[in-house]
């Protein structure tokens, strides 16, 4: 994609500042995105409030609690960090609620697959466990030497499954292998300060 001088300065600069957060974390995380059998648990980018507005209706952006101008930065600026990682392409997977489909769609690595299974249980505790059963499920069936999976997310999804809080834009690492649960080996924080 083209973008004028000016934006593409701006992404620069903004890559910039998330290069240094992600890569001062534990372990060199950037081969492992380059990898096959990985794969990038990542919280939305910014969106303001908390939970979804009373009228949520699923499909409908206007009833949700949606990105910003500046979540929509970031979740561009997480995408061209990883391509700068050499991560040009991606099995991109999202939650069906509007600002993790946004996300995952700024990231430009890929067409973005809703997955039910990254659906939010935070307003619907009772459905915690059908959905942590789903997600495990659909983890356990991915090969292992697959390009890099990306999980577009929610803050009690990713804590429900890893035990890991995060922000808005971070991202757990985890490792696929044969007949065990995914394995943790990172974060990364593309939260801007």
């Amino acid at each position: 994609m083209d973008f004028p001088k000016w934006i593409q300065l701006s992404l620069a600069a903004f890559t910039l500042l998330y290069a240094v957060e992600a890569l001062a974390q534990p372990d060199d995380l950037v081969p492992r995105l380059q990898a096959g059998g990985h794969v990038l648990m990542l919280r939305h980018a910014l969106a303001p409030g908390t939970g979804d507005p009373s009228g949520f209706r699923l499909g409908d952006c206007r009833t949700q609690r949606n990105l910003n101008d500046r979540g929509r930065d970031q979740a561009r600026g997480i995408g061209a960090w990883l391509h700068a990682q050499g991560v040009s392409r991606a099995r991109v997977f999202s939650s069906q609620w509007c600002r993790c489909l946004e996300t995952a769609a700024l990231l430009d690595l890929g067409p973005v697959t809703p997955l039910p299974a990254l659906n939010s249980f935070f307003e619907r505790p009772q459905e915690r466990e059908l959905r942590l059963a789903a997600l495990r499920d659909f983890i356990a069936r991915q090969p292992l030497d697959g390009e890099l999976i990306i999980l577009v997310t929610h803050y009690v999804t990713i804590a429900g499954l890893t035990g890991e809080g995060v922000s808005s834009g971070e991202a757990i690492v985890l490792t696929l292998t044969e007949g065990n649960p995914p394995g943790m080996v990172g974060r990364l924080n593309f939260t801007p300060e």
